[in-house]
This record gives C-alpha cells, structure tokens and sequence, in this order.
C-alpha cells in the first residue's frame, strides 16, 4: 500500500516534466504571419490589368487560334508568362522573388523552358521562341516593372482590383 504514494508522485512528476516541456517548445516556436488569403483568378483577366497599367508591354497576340482560324488576341504574352508560373510552375503568385524566378526562366537563367511543357494554349503554333525573344529584348528596368506589376495584380485586395478596372 505505500508503493501507491509513491507511484502516483512519480506520475505527477512526469506529467508536470511533459508539460513543462511542451509549454517550452510551443513558447520557442516563431509566430508565423498570417497566410494571404487566396483568390480565384483569371489569367486573362489580370493580364488585362497588366496592359491597363503597362500600356507599352509587348501584346505578343498575333498567334492563330487552332479552334476558330481566327487571330487570338487575348491570348498574350502577359496571359502565357501568367498561366506558366502558376500551372506549369505551380508557383505562389503572392511573393516577388517567384515572378523574377519565373523571368528568368525565359532567360535561361533558373530552370530551362521545355517547348513540350510550354502549353500553346490552343494556338496554331506554339509562342515560346517568341515569347523568349521578347522578355529577352525587355530591358532590365522593363522586366522589373513588368514583375513588380504581377505582384501587385495578385497581392491587392480583390476589391481594389475590381474598383480599378471598373474606373479605368
């Protein structure tokens, strides 16, 4: 019968020293920010934003539809960089680093772009040795615009976005 004592002491003991070590590695852990919250998006249409506020960004949209025959003038180079980063790439579209990433993939400079993984899109013809081309023949100030304003386009508030296009 004294075993008993003894034995439950020994069970607070432990239970006290567990406690007190998940009360310190939950105190050592760092405070993470809170995720960004994540939207739908339209290629097309944030493409759209992006000549709203670059109007001088190359169209790269003479490309042939291999539906209709017609010329597919939505389908930019500014949709295309879009639907690379985010469904061949599957890259965050909130954080800058990952759009310069993505640029420099067209040049060459991180990963290769495969002609076999670059989607055409439903073009007669598939645009990434012009897509390259033209990124390639952007300046560097250019190029730094273009990513700061895909940063933007997907990091505003889904209301100023709405708001903007709405006004322009």
């Amino acid at each position: 019968m004294n075993s008993s004592p003894k034995r439950y002491r020994r069970l607070w003991a432990l239970n006290t020293t567990l406690f007190l070590l998940c009360a310190m590695l939950h105190a050592s852990q760092p405070v993470l920010a809170q995720p960004t919250l994540l939207r739908r998006v339209n290629p097309f249409e944030i493409s759209a934003q992006i000549y709203q506020r670059l109007p001088d960004f190359p169209l790269e949209n003479q490309y042939i539809s291999s539906e209709t025959g017609d010329i597919a003038t939505d389908n930019t180079l500014a949709s295309r960089v879009i639907r690379y980063h985010i469904y061949i790439q599957q890259r965050p579209t909130n954080f800058r680093l990952d759009w310069k990433l993505t640029l420099a993939d067209y040049l060459g400079a991180f990963e290769r772009i495969s002609p076999d993984r670059y989607a055409d899109y439903g073009l007669s013809e598939n645009p990434l040795a012009n897509d390259i081309a033209t990124i390639e023949a952007l300046s560097p100030e250019q190029r730094n615009t273009f990513v700061n304003t895909l940063y933007e386009a997907f990091t505003a508030p889904a209301e100023a976005l709405s708001e903007n296009s709405s006004v322009q």
